[in-house]
């Protein structure tokens, strides 16, 4: 499942999340959620909710579950979740919250700025083997939440064939804007689709990052969307656009960027290593690979997607769930994970290892040192949402207009305004 479609899920959970929002301030969070809750006696069995993205990563967490159970002397049932954002929206509302659960990147603030969430992450081995980017996905106010279980970035993905057919070889693959730009012209010259790109931050928020820009200041604290950075690369994309040298997946008749590579109406998409996947399973016969987003103004830029292993606050089996955490992001179990079911281990220490069994999926990987993660900000789902429309009208709106907007409803969101 892309993180774009797991996004478009999420949104349905929002009004759990406003329950959860509303009912927090007196509903029994902890005040201190550092502090141990009571622990139950007798044995003990974790209650963990996981947002799976199918049958190999459902069987794979629980495989995983059971092997630690048999030497933690503890018990653990695996749920995969039908909806993860609206059934811990409605937990959390009714204080009955799973032990351990996934927290994806873009849902973390607001969890965190509730006190929902055991500030857990420091007590795992290791916490700077976590790739900083990651790291930082998960700390509010300074400190590090919870352990990074996987990620991925964008990439540049190329049709192999319809580049051949282009004329085009190794050394043209695009390495900068203006390459990029040459290239799509090359191909459109030649009777080739360019670009699909998606159109949304997820996609176009990689050449903001390019640029040097992005929707909010490092620590979240301030809205920075209104920038020459983010103007440049609104520029940049809607002359893309314009030009069809890059369409939408709507333009091209398909459900996201990968069914539009996929089915060979592109020569190159944007996307994370998950289209991996998608294409062994629907188009096996597409020759592809993988390089590096070309770099912008300010040099190389993407974005990763990230999920926490997220312990609750009030949780009575902290010591046990933390226990959990440690066996499951262990090198050698995400390297497990990454065998089952693609993801890309959130350790350092497997860096070596994982590139050594998927070489094609290098570039993901090496982007990960310079990656923006998603707004690490509570209350942003609505003013992200509104972008995502605006996005969407590009080739029609002035991005000017589309950065205003979307600064005063984030300063708004963070109380800056």
């Amino acid at each position: 499942m892309t993180p774009t479609i797991r996004r478009a899920t999420a949104l349905t959970g929002i009004a759990c999340v406003s329950t959860l929002l509303a009912t927090a301030c007196g509903s029994g969070f902890d005040d201190n959620p550092g502090q141990p809750a009571q622990q139950t006696s007798g044995p003990v069995t974790l209650q963990i909710l996981i947002g799976s993205s199918g049958e190999a990563e459902t069987a794979a967490v629980k495989q995983a579950a059971q092997t630690w159970s048999t030497t933690a002397g503890a018990g653990a049932t695996v749920t995969p979740a039908q909806d993860l954002t609206q059934q811990l929206g409605q937990a959390f509302a009714g204080d009955t919250p799973p032990d351990v659960f996934y927290v994806d990147a873009v849902r973390f603030a607001d969890y965190a700025s509730l006190g929902a969430l055991e500030p857990y992450a420091g007590k795992i081995s290791r916490p700077d083997d976590f790739y900083p980017t990651l790291r930082a996905a998960f700390t509010y106010n300074g400190t590090f939440y919870c352990a990074p279980k996987d990620f991925s970035t964008l990439a540049l993905i190329i049709n192999q064939d319809l580049w051949a057919k282009a004329g085009l070889g190794d050394s043209d693959v695009p390495t900068t804007w203006e390459q990029l730009t040459s290239v799509s012209e090359k191909l459109k010259a030649a009777g080739v689709t360019p670009l699909a790109l998606g159109d949304t931050r997820d996609r176009i928020g990689a050449f903001m990052v390019q640029a040097g820009g992005w929707i909010t200041s490092t620590d979240g604290k301030q809205a920075t969307a209104d920038s020459p950075q983010n103007l440049a690369a609104l520029d940049y994309v809607r002359k893309l656009l314009a030009g069809k040298l890059a369409q939408s997946p709507s333009q091209l008749d398909a459900g996201w960027s990968g069914e539009a590579f996929g089915a060979g109406k592109v020569a190159m998409t944007i996307e994370g290593n998950w289209i991996k996947g998608a294409l062994q399973a629907d188009y096996p016969d597409v020759k592809y690979a993988a390089y590096e987003l070309p770099a912008g103004p300010e040099g190389k830029g993407t974005l990763s997607f990230t999920t926490c292993w997220g312990i609750a606050a009030k949780s009575r089996h902290k010591e046990q769930a933390i226990s959990f955490v440690e066996a499951m992001t262990k090198a050698d179990q995400q390297m497990a994970f990454a065998r089952a079911f693609g993801v890309m281990p959130s350790r350092q220490s497997a860096k070596g290892t994982y590139i050594g069994e998927f070489p094609a999926d290098a570039p993901f990987v090496n982007s990960a040192d310079y990656a923006q993660g998603p707004v690490n900000a509570p209350k942003m789902d609505s003013v992200l949402a509104d972008f995502d429309t605006g996005l969407q009208q590009l080739t029609s709106t002035a991005p000017k207009t589309l950065l205003e907007r979307v600064q005063k409803n984030t300063q708004a969101a963070l109380g800056t305004s």
